[in-house]
């Protein structure tokens, strides 16, 4: 039986379209996935993504334990409260467990973001890691989660809770604050937009959805955020990447840190002795069609597949991520293989857009 977030019955009564997603009964749309995606590229829109598992990690050694558990380096965000990483969390061969966001409240209290899909296990990994540090795993199941984005949402939070504006209206994206005890307000969108995530008590979440509701602001399904995550260039877990390959094939260099020589990740040996023969680029289609995930890709290096593929609503043709032999290079064109045919595409540098404007 799948699970339920808080806001469950209330997507019912808006008429959603439910799927299971990671195990969870989810909104696909509300209605029109296009207006939805419209709506936070040109207004606000809002998720429940109380789906996704706060983790608390609490104890004097919590800091030499996520420096160990992730691949990016927590000491770049300790000692800025609300402050936030993003980082995989890898398997000793590499394999990407799970991507996720961890903030820093203070030296011995941190809080980790994972995946729905994959919380169960996280959990398990992390509670199995944590024993020789003598660190406590607390997964926050009490709390509940809403994404608000688009060129207005923080005008429209503030509008609904001015008391949070002076603690907010200062934050640079990946920040947050606690505005009280149980809520946290942060700039860790996932759809290429302004706006804030905000984590609260359960029990309060259905009014604060309510009140958004009321002032406008359009509720959006797992399909808008699909392709505003993909316009924004921004990885999918189980699609993009997942245990099977490391995060240097997976356009996530970026986010491991090797600059610290006596620090022992999980997965550091792997990464540093590993063969980088793939990489994740950008592709923009340059004819009609459709690309969609696990269609064949034909380079001068060789072949590769896609990872995920799309219409992008905002720039009307198809984009997609995909997985191709290292040497290919924004500009090259390749070949999808859509329904028999191979048409041209177009090699390009992700994000696809970014604040509603064209990149590509």
């Amino acid at each position: 039986m799948s699970a339920q977030t808080p806001l469950f019955d209330t997507h019912v009564a808006l008429g959603a379209k439910i799927v299971d997603f990671g195990g969870w009964d989810m909104p696909l749309a509300y209605g029109s996935q296009l207006e939805e995606h419209h709506a936070v590229r040109q207004s606000v829109g809002m998720f429940d993504v109380s789906h996704m598992l706060n983790v608390d990690v609490t104890g004097a050694c919590a800091p030499d334990f996520l420096r160990h558990l992730l691949a990016n380096d927590v000491a770049k965000i300790a000692g800025v409260p609300g402050k936030a990483l993003y980082s995989c969390m890898l398997r000793p061969d590499g394999g990407v467990i799970d991507d996720l966001i961890v903030y820093f409240f203070a030296s011995d209290n941190w809080r980790i973001v994972v995946n729905a899909g994959t919380a169960d296990k996280d959990l398990a990994w992390m509670q199995q890691q944590a024993e020789p540090f003598g660190v406590t795993i607390a997964p926050r199941r009490d709390l509940a989660m809403v994404a608000v984005q688009g060129p207005k949402a923080r005008d429209t939070v503030w509008a609904i809770h001015p008391e949070w504006k002076a603690a907010t209206q200062e934050l640079k994206p990946f920040n947050g604050t606690l505005v009280d005890e149980n809520t946290l307000v942060a700039r860790t969108g996932y759809t290429g937009e302004d706006g804030f995530e905000i984590v609260l008590p359960a029990a309060a979440v259905k009014t604060f959805w309510d009140a958004l509701a009321a002032a406008g602001v359009h509720p959006c399904g797992l399909g808008a955020r699909d392709t505003l995550r993909l316009e924004a260039g921004m990885n999918l877990y189980g699609q993009d990447m997942d245990e099977t390959v490391h995060p240097l094939e997976s356009g996530l260099a970026w986010t491991v840190s090797f600059k610290d020589d006596t620090r022992d990740f999980i997965g550091r040996a792997a990464l540093e002795s590993a063969s980088k023969a793939r990489e994740l680029v950008g592709l923009k289609l340059l004819e009609r069609g459709i690309m969609r995930s696990h269609m064949k890709i034909r380079t001068a290096q060789g072949e590769g597949e896609l990872t995920s593929g799309t219409m992008a609503p905002t720039l009307g043709f198809s984009i997609g991520l995909a997985r191709v032999p290292v040497g290919a290079a924004p500009g090259d064109r390749v070949e999808v293989e859509i329904r028999g045919k191979w048409l041209p595409a177009e090699i390009v540098r992700p994000p696809f857009v970014r604040n509603g404007q064209a990149l590509v």
